[in-house]
């Protein structure tokens, strides 16, 4: 087995702090994807790897995606709350890993709200 680097170990280093960014901290967008029972059960945990694996191959380093417990709306899972400083929340629901990856494309960094798959807009506040 080869040695492990100097070098080897600081690549190691960024990329975890790189992955604790998106997952911890203060950011210009976050991402609250839904992980409740049924949420899990729905497909949420697809949609949360989606969300991430998005935000690192786009090395998004000011994009902060968590989970919550439940939104409430069962039957509409999986589903994620996306907050953007300075605008109103949107409530995104019935997501898959596609949806994931447009919703960054087109809310996240183009602004627009992927209004096919929003519920509402504005019920919550980020924190």
């Amino acid at each position: 087995m080869p040695r492990i680097t100097i070098e080897d170990l600081k690549k190691i280093k960024e990329e975890a702090r790189q992955k604790m960014t998106l997952r911890s901290g203060d950011a210009r967008a976050r991402v609250v994807v839904h992980m409740s029972t049924c949420g899990i059960a729905a497909g949420a945990r697809e949609v949360l790897d989606a969300f991430l694996r998005d935000a690192e191959a786009r090395h998004l380093t000011d994009l902060l995606v968590t989970t919550s417990s439940c939104a409430g709306l069962c039957s509409r899972e999986p589903m994620a709350t996306v907050e953007i400083a300075g605008q109103a929340p949107v409530k995104y629901v019935d997501l898959d890993p596609a949806k994931a990856g447009r919703i960054v494309a087109e809310h996240i960094l183009g602004g627009a709200v992927v209004r096919e798959f929003a519920l509402a807009a504005g019920s919550e506040t980020a924190s």
